[in-house]
């Protein structure tokens, strides 16, 4: 693989790190965004009824193209590095696929975390259920909880 060849692969990894960096989003009850922090929350007591493990998708389940454009590109030039002449163009065409396809295949996994829903019966007797990220806090059916809402977001927390 030539100079120019590794130089292209290194910035197109580099991109592709920083954006999904970029892209995370936590529902977990212990990460407040800047915005989140210091205002005030309504807290409302109550029991926890049930408790589900869920998966969470950050990405609505719509990869945004980068893991199978990354994949695609680096499959493409080591493909090329293994076949010579016209041989390469067949190798590149088939590395960029096979690349494409394991690079979406990691995007979406990367996009994905473990997660709870929490159905709670609130001291004067509402049902609600909220669904946040697993954290090192464990609910359990009959947990004493509050659930802080503010803004639209709602979390439990003991």
């Amino acid at each position: 693989m030539n100079t120019s060849a590794r130089a292209m692969l290194a910035i197109l990894l580099a991109g592709s790190l920083a954006m999904t960096g970029c892209a995370y989003n936590s529902s977990s009850s212990d990460v407040y965004t800047a915005g989140q922090a210091q205002r005030e929350q309504t807290v409302r007591l109550g029991t926890v009824e049930s408790v589900r493990a869920v998966t969470i998708s950050s990405n609505d389940g719509q990869p945004s193209g980068l893991g199978a454009l990354g994949g695609g590109a680096l499959g493409a030039v080591a493909g090329s590095a293994i076949g010579g002449g016209k041989g390469s163009i067949a190798t590149a065409i088939i590395g960029g696929i096979a690349g494409a396809v394991a690079g979406n295949a990691v995007e979406n996994g990367v996009a994905k975390r473990q997660g709870v829903e929490i159905t709670v019966r609130l001291d004067n007797g509402d049902l609600r259920a909220i669904t946040q990220s697993a954290t090192g806090e464990l609910f359990q059916a009959g947990d004493r909880v509050r659930l802080l809402s503010s803004g639209g977001v709602t979390r439990v927390t003991h």
